[in-house]
């Protein structure tokens, strides 16, 4: 139906695709799998016609196309949904589905009665509870990327092309997903799924195509193969654990959180986080453990309870004050909330430390770019040049420079909320080592995360939230997939 063949597409000196070819056929999941940096978002943008390919072709029904921009593809029936939510904020929920395409009654008026019933409709496809009418501001990263899916629902596409749905959705929300993309391959649909989680691959697709460095490496079944195989030919070497934890000695409490409460969002958590451990807190998507680290930090506003870090009490609603007692946040959603995209990586990192890198009454623009090239090499960053906005980094590289903008502050705790989200294989082990070597250093750690199998590798101690509250606390030696689930949704004993 849909095909890339000999494709190559180069941003000046970085090759980002090298003779790529690729089929998708109707009625067939495909899944496309590599390192960040592999060159899968380049290839997702051709085949939108948000880039046009150096040379190679693109082939619809077999006859070779050239789409001149987004709008093309659109017409041609290819739908995308990217790894991150593109939303007017200002605009609701439906106007966001309707983007340019909105229905009109007589007189050519946008008719906002049918955009708000068909809206409705999507979401009942998707089996979701969302209104229509809502503002897109504030909603969470898995709301945002549900209004995503149902506007490439609406286009009625013969291609759908997902690029990380499910990285913030929860596991029913991904079950009610993969239902979705089922039911459109049953009808003839082709669909090509992007994700770093393998055990999605291996549910939901029949092929899989991987890339490394931009170069095709194989086009197979995914019948027969092995995670291990898949991983191998992602890396190109064996990956080793996939979480490293190390043994870290526990000491003093640098974290002490007591009965903080936001109004309508969480009430009466309370909990500590020792030098040397990494606590996760869990729970399913909307529990409300994002905002507890918002408040934690001073972003959020809190109605009762205090924070205290290495006993100094903080004041509310003061992230300089929570900076100053050596806190850290690296947020969920980097792009928005942790970097300042069209800024370099150079001034991304040293942001946090403006103070020490004044000489007088400017910046230094030696001591900026010498702190971020340290950090650079300590996190195996991959970039062309410092000076480089950090927009053109892949998404695992966007996220160590959040990392390296926080560790550079020297913190005492690090809170650190779905810190994987979106990376590749290859680079999650690289962020699980350096998550507990900072332990074995003395560093307190509290880790959201939405991946089960993280908060069981990488934790000493699980807090699980339910509805605002929290409701367990489980070591590393009890913890089970099925006893954390078991108190995340109400069924705990």
């Amino acid at each position: 139906m849909l095909a890339l063949a000999g494709v190559s597409k180069a941003f000046g000196a970085v090759r980002a695709l090298h003779e790529v070819s690729l089929g998708l056929y109707a009625g067939e999941a495909h899944a496309l799998a590599g390192e960040n940096g592999a060159g899968k978002s380049t290839l997702v943008k051709i085949l939108a016609g948000v880039h046009r390919p150096d040379a190679g072709q693109v082939l619809l029904d077999g006859e070779p196309m050239e789409f001149s921009g987004p709008a093309d593809a659109q017409r041609a029936g290819v739908a995308v949904i990217y790894q991150e939510p593109t939303m007017f904020p200002d605009l609701s929920v439906a106007e966001n589905i309707f983007i340019g395409r909105h229905p009109r009654g007589r007189l050519g008026r946008i008719d906002r009665a049918a955009m708000r019933a068909r809206s409705a409709e999507l979401f009942a496809r998707l089996g979701v509870a969302l209104d229509p009418e809502q503002p897109a501001r504030g909603l969470s990263i898995a709301d945002q990327q549900l209004v995503e899916i149902a506007k490439a629902l609406s286009r009625d596409a013969r291609v759908l092309v997902m690029d990380e749905p499910t990285a913030a959705l929860s596991g029913n929300e991904v079950a009610r997903l993969f239902g979705v993309a089922e039911a459109l391959r049953e009808q003839g649909c082709a669909v090509l799924f992007i994700s770093h989680r393998l055990d999605e691959i291996f549910e939901l697709c029949g092929r899989v195509t991987t890339l490394r460095d931009g170069t095709w490496i194989a086009s197979e079944p995914v019948a027969g193969l092995t995670h291990d195989e898949l991983v191998r030919r992602m890396v190109g070497r064996d990956l080793g654990t996939l979480y490293p934890k190390q043994d870290a000695r526990v000491g003093e409490v640098a974290l002490r959180v007591d009965r903080l409460t936001r109004e309508g969002v969480f009430t009466d958590v309370s909990f500590e986080v020792r030098r040397g451990e990494i606590v996760a807190l869990a729970g399913l998507v909307g529990a409300g453990r994002s905002e507890v680290a918002r408040t934690i930090f001073g972003v959020d506003r809190r109605d009762a309870g205090t924070v205290e870090v290495n006993g100094r009490r903080l004041p509310a609603a003061s992230p300089t004050a929570a900076m100053s007692a050596g806190l850290a946040l690296v947020p969920e959603d980097r792009r928005r909330q942790g970097l300042v995209m069209e800024h370099s990586i150079e001034r991304n990192i040293g942001i946090t430390g403006l103070k020490r890198l004044r000489r007088g009454p400017v910046i230094s623009r030696s001591a900026e770019r010498d702190r971020a090239r340290d950090w650079a090499i300590r996190l195996h960053l991959r970039f062309g040049r410092l000076s480089d906005a950090v927009d053109v980094l892949s998404g695992g590289n966007q996220q160590k420079v959040v990392l390296g903008k926080w560790l550079s502050t020297g913190p005492e705790v690090l809170i650190v909320d779905e810190p994987t989200r979106g990376i590749d294989v290859g680079t999650k082990a690289e962020v699980h080592r350096l998550l507990s070597r900072l332990a074995s250093d003395g560093l307190a750690v509290l880790m959201i995360s939405s991946d089960l199998p993280e908060v069981l590798g990488m934790a000493d101690r699980i807090l699980v939230m339910q509805e605002g509250r929290l409701v367990a606390e489980i070591p590393r030696e009890r913890a089970t997939e099925e006893n954390v689930m078991s108190a995340a949704t109400g069924r705990a004993s």
